[in-house]
């Protein structure tokens, strides 16, 4: 049901304001995207609604980003897991490659999707265990830190779950060798985690050893202008 209200504008024209208005329910649906149309001012003429879309007026499309996403670096990407009504968002991304931290297989509807797109995935089964019995596997973070500091991966995405713990302890070692302090790499990682941050990823990423890396060329944005933005952030700290 839409309603019209009347508003007056600072030279007294008045305004015409479509508003849809939505009955409600017992069970709410989820939050959807929404076009929000100009802000109306005294020299336009015009009505303005609130669009979704469901709108069958609307020819606008939407791009619904996946999870706590979020840009890493110029090419690296993380998130949470994406779902089918993030595909059109990812496809704006360009992407070469996912890297996906989860030991369950991924989703017929998301093979579909890295095949249509020509996405190669790069699997790294990390178990998603509570604290005190977590185990991070350091030999899989060492081979997934490989392929993301590859560009020919390059633009990449960084997925588990929730884009939190897994995704954090690898970024997070990707921080230790862009010559991030120690304060600036768990910042990011609290960020993401908020109330779940857990003390034995940050011990992980406190004690991830990134000189085996050293030698590697790193020609994406990494060493020189990620140190000066955690220096401007306050931190002095060395690794």
């Amino acid at each position: 049901m839409k309603q019209h209200a009347t508003v007056a504008s600072p030279t007294d024209t008045c305004k015409t304001i479509e508003v849809a208005v939505v009955e409600r329910h017992r069970h709410r649906s989820p939050p959807q995207a929404i076009k929000l149309s100009p802000i109306p001012t005294a020299d336009d003429n015009n009505s303005y609604n609130l669009t979704s879309p469901d709108d069958e007026n609307s020819g606008e499309e939407f791009f619904i980003p996946p999870l706590n996403f979020s840009m890493v670096d110029n090419g690296i990407f993380r998130s949470g897991f994406p779902d089918v009504d993030n595909f059109s968002f990812l496809q704006t991304l360009g992407l070469r490659s996912i890297i996906y931290l989860c030991p369950e297989l991924y989703p017929e509807s998301n093979m579909e999707f890295l095949k249509a797109n020509d996405i190669r995935l790069f699997q790294f089964g990390i178990k998603n265990c509570k604290e005190p019995f977590v185990n991070i596997p350091e030999e899989k973070i060492r081979e997934a830190l490989g392929v993301l500091i590859d560009v020919r991966n390059h633009p990449v995405l960084i997925h588990c779950k929730r884009g939190k713990h897994r995704t954090g302890c690898l970024v997070g070692c990707l921080r230790k060798l862009q010559k991030w302090c120690l304060t600036s790499v768990f910042d990011e990682y609290q960020r993401f985690a908020a109330a779940k941050a857990r003390v034995s990823d940050q011990r992980f990423m406190e004690l991830f050893d990134a000189s085996s890396f050293k030698q590697q060329s790193l020609p994406f944005s990494c060493s020189k202008r990620s140190r000066a933005r955690s220096l401007r952030q306050g931190s002095s700290c060395q690794l």
